[in-house]
């Protein structure tokens, strides 16, 4: 390929790959309810950013991860016995699947498992629209 071609193309692969995950099709998000155990919620927290996080934002059609912690019930009932939700999203289940699948998910996810008690979460998937 000639320089000036593959400059002039440059910008066109820069934009695309700024493009947000709903131009290129509506991706899924996986609500994780967490059910942490009290005395390990900081290691939990410390292994989502140190380990879980880093891992999984290298996985092809990652969108995004979210560790939100539950503030306050406004009007109907909390998730059962969880403090956490882990939102997880991929461009499409099937991303979602090799993810799981993955061995660095087989490394990263025990790190937040073994930080979990009881039923440890529930979980529901979700098609954006």
């Amino acid at each position: 390929m000639e320089r000036r071609t593959c400059l002039l193309a440059l910008p066109a692969a820069g934009a695309a790959a700024l493009l947000p995950a709903q131009s290129r099709g509506k991706p899924i998000q996986l609500h994780l309810d967490l059910n942490v155990d009290p005395a390990r919620e900081k290691e939990m927290v410390a292994n989502f950013h140190k380990i879980f996080r880093p891992t999984i934002r290298k996985q092809p059609g990652f969108v995004e991860v979210k560790l939100m912690k539950l503030r306050e019930t406004l009007a109907g009932a909390p998730p059962a016995n969880a403090t956490y939700r882990l939102l997880i999203s991929f461009e499409t289940e099937e991303q979602r699947k090799q993810w799981v699948a993955a061995d660095d998910h087989q490394r990263a996810w025990p790190a937040i498992e073994s930080t979990l008690r009881g039923a440890k979460y529930g979980a529901v998937l979700f098609d954006l629209v």
